[in-house]
């Protein structure tokens, strides 16, 4: 016998005592093995260990992320899980032997098994034993928890067991999980991952199915929260990529500008080095940034980021007093700008000024041999220290950004690096941005989705960004479009309606991905784009204090669904990895039920630190980690999110809640219909009255349409007389009052309303 013969039989006598200890060897021994191959490759964390009951038998419902979820929760819970398994997983006789020994319930695709397990699964709660499920039933393919089918009730009649919901956080981006779209074929994204598990109260059986999903939910924000330490910082995660990208293009702008990774690094490097040394004081904490998306804006927020100091982009669409309350708010020293873009704004500004421009002067031979060094010869890891990088925490600040002062004086709302690196995540689990995409940046960076994504996440996932100031500009859009192969345009409805009129087909030839936000999307605008341009908008949802995306439907295009739906149209997607949403009643907080209107609240580590220098405000917004979001929503039964309309946006009228969006909505489609669509033509608001509380108000463009048709219309339409404005409540205005970031300006409207009737208009 040659050596690999008596290497072979080796191994194969080996391999069969092995079979023979598991199948025979007390479970506890089984154990061992596993236990210190699982601590060799995991952390674990442990929270609510006392919620597991001791004696009573319950059901054990939990996400489902990789495809040894059950191995690790065997490994991580005290108290054996006989969990309800997919037989066709456990053919191999070792597999299940295996199987046998830790109780597993196997079950095949038919009727007679399907009912012969959940027996099984019933006998063993009336037992006492922990029955597992994983009630999606399919792993989730973005790390969002998906639809929960109503099997373990049936496990549960008849008995006086419970439901013990948990949550495990930590297993996306392993190879057992569907990250990247592959699931086994891929090199993990870490090692020694940090695996962070959140145990719930037990739940009643009679808990709503809606209450139990949710509940897990609200378990996965916290156990994100919890693990938020392990988001990359994204100072440091650029370095990397845009050393990938070496020579490829990474940045472009409407201004001229092109920069590739290297170029955008030698920027950076260099603009640190003078402003540390010319412009702030050691101490120096925020700083205000006054310039447009463009390549030069990307290399000041990164540079600021990298100095450790907190970037304010300021809103140069607002009046210089809006521009100085929030300067003085967050006490701002610099603010950065350039003599041409300053002078363009017409703002003056209550802050020393340090023009860009004229800064470039004062870099020497000894900055760019610096710089240079730092971007070419300097290894990730050594660059890191010294920058100074690795002193940045998760929970340290990256940014503030004011709120729109749609609804008010804007507020400072403070987000840090684990704010923001999750949504960086969050958008590269849905929308799945590669090295092959060029991005269309068109929000402003003073706007939390243009901050966030069109900056950060685009800068850090590898695609290439174009850049453009003015998103009404239709045509410069397309000809940037065209020129640079745009893929991926991140907007607004409003947007989307010029693009419509003055975008050509062959302009946006490329474009394969839409996501739009911020406002309603009319439901003809799917259509009309999609016959236009061959690409099917999406809507997202998300709010400056959120960091901003909560939720998002996925793009056709990029969609790995298979076995449940990952896009709902007319919603705004189900809740991103890590973020909770829950419905209830505004007035007692009492969870409501499917479809069910009410305040919407979230929570999540995109949860903002607070408001700047506005504790009390905070406290009204932040309830025990759920931010209340002001909106009106119903959660369906397959989790995606339905926005119903802004509490501000609703009026009382007669003891009555009467929806601004919906009166709109039906206005919209008599009102605007054969008009230019390129514009907003109407808004609703609303002034006092002594009689009902409140008066609707329509403002609008000029229009040929009969008023006395259009309330017709509304009747016609089926809205009760409540939501029907008056005939003298329609008032013509010469442009409805929007915001720069796309949106109405709601206080801007609703005070040229009582304006208006005030003086005898209407």
């Amino acid at each position: 016998m040659d050596g690999w013969q008596i290497i072979l039989t080796v191994l194969v006598v080996g391999l069969v005592a092995l079979g023979l200890m598991l199948l025979i060897a007390p479970r506890f021994t089984i154990r061992l093995p596993f236990a210190v191959l699982l601590s060799l490759l995991y952390r674990k964390q442990v929270v609510g260990l006392e919620n597991i009951p001791n004696d009573q038998g319950c059901v054990v419902v939990s996400n489902h992320v990789s495809w040894i979820d059950g191995v690790l929760l065997l490994w991580i819970l005290p108290r054996n899980i006989r969990f309800v398994v997919d037989g066709g997983n456990f053919t191999n006789p070792l597999l299940k032997g295996l199987a046998s020994r830790f109780g597993t319930i196997l079950m095949a695709a038919n009727p007679k098994s399907i009912g012969r397990a959940l027996k099984e699964g019933r006998e063993g709660v009336k037992a006492g034993d922990l029955i597992g499920i994983f009630p999606e039933g399919t792993l989730t393919r973005t790390g969002q928890l998906q639809t929960f089918k109503p099997g373990y009730q049936k496990i549960l009649k008849g008995t006086d067991g419970c439901i013990l919901p948990i949550y495990m956080e930590g297993m996306w981006g392993s190879i057992f999980s569907h990250s990247g779209g592959k699931l086994f074929f891929k090199w993990p994204d870490k090692f020694r991952r940090r695996l962070t598990l959140h145990i719930g109260k037990p739940l009643t059986a009679e808990t709503p199915l809606s209450h139990v999903r949710s509940s897990v939910l609200a378990l996965g924000a916290a156990a994100t929260i919890d693990n938020r330490q392990e988001f990359p910082i994204l100072a440091k995660r650029i370095i990397r990529v845009w050393r990938k990208r070496w020579k490829s293009l990474q940045a472009a702008d409407s201004l001229g500008q092109q920069a590739s990774g290297r170029s955008m690094l030698l920027r950076v490097f260099a603009l640190r080095r003078v402003l540390r040394r010319e412009v702030f004081a050691k101490d120096e904490q925020f700083v205000g940034v006054l310039l447009p998306p463009s390549v030069g804006g990307v290399a000041v927020n990164v540079a600021l980021a990298m100095d450790r100091r907190v970037a304010a982009n300021l809103n140069y669409t607002v009046s210089s007093d809006v521009v100085n309350h929030c300067i003085k708010d967050v006490g701002i020293k610099h603010v950065l700008s350039t003599e041409k873009f300053i002078s363009k704004t017409g703002l003056e500004v209550d802050a020393d000024m340090v023009m860009l421009d004229t800064l470039r002067d004062k870099v020497t031979v000894v900055d760019k041999t610096i710089a240079f060094i730092q971007a070419y010869l300097i290894p990730a890891v050594l660059l890191d220290l010294l920058l100074g990088l690795n002193k940045i925490k998760a929970d340290d600040l990256l940014t503030v950004i004011f709120t729109s002062g749609s609804t008010g004086m804007p507020k400072g709302v403070l987000l840090s690096n684990a704010n923001i690196s999750h949504n960086v995540d969050a958008i590269d689990r849905a929308v799945r941005l590669n090295n092959k995409d060029t991005v269309l940046g068109i929000l402003p960076f003073f706007h939390s989705f243009g901050y966030s994504v069109t900056l950060w996440a685009v800068q850090t996932l590898g695609p290439c960004a174009v850049y453009h100031f003015n998103p009404l500009d239709a045509k410069q859009v397309g000809k940037l479009s065209e020129k640079f192969g745009v893929t991926v345009l991140l907007g607004t409805p409003t947007f989307l309606r010029g693009y419509l009129r003055r975008v050509k087909p062959e302009q946006f030839s490329k474009l394969d991905v839409v996501v739009v936000g911020a406002e309603k999307m009319p439901g003809e605008l799917f259509g009309a784009f999609e016959e236009k341009f061959g690409v099917r908008p999406v809507e997202g949802y998300g709010a400056t204090e959120l960091s901003p995306l909560v939720s998002v439907n996925i793009p056709p295009s990029r969609s790995p669904a298979k076995f449940q739906p990952d896009r709902v149209e007319g919603s705004v997607g189900r809740p991103l990895p890590g973020v909770s949403a829950r419905v209830v009643t505004p007035d007692t907080d009492h969870e409501l039920d499917t479809n069910e209107d009410g305040m919407l609240l979230i929570s999540g580590p995109n949860v903002m630190k607070g408001y700047a220098n506005r504790e009390d405000l905070t406290k009204e917004t932040i309830n025990n980690g759920w931010y209340v979001t002001g909106d009106i929503a119903h959660i369906d039964q397959q989790g995606f999110i339905h926005i119903t309309g802004r509490l501000s946006r609703f009026s009382k009228i007669g003891g009555e809640m009467v929806p601004h969006v919906r009166v709109e909505e039906e206005l919209g489609k008599s009102f605007c219909e054969g008009e230019d669509d390129e514009q907003v033509r109407l808004c609703v608001t609303a002034v006092p009255d002594a009689k009902k509380g409140e008066r609707l108000i329509v403002l609008h463009l000029k229009t040929e349409k009969d008023i006395t048709e259009i309330r017709k219309s509304l009747s016609d339409a089926g809205l009760p007389n409540l939501f029907i404005p008056a005939q003298d409540s329609f008032i013509e205005i010469e442009e409805i009052p929007m915001l720069g970031t796309g949106k109405l300006d709601l206080k801007g409207a609703k005070q040229m309303a009582a304006d208006l009737v005030a003086a005898g208009t209407s």
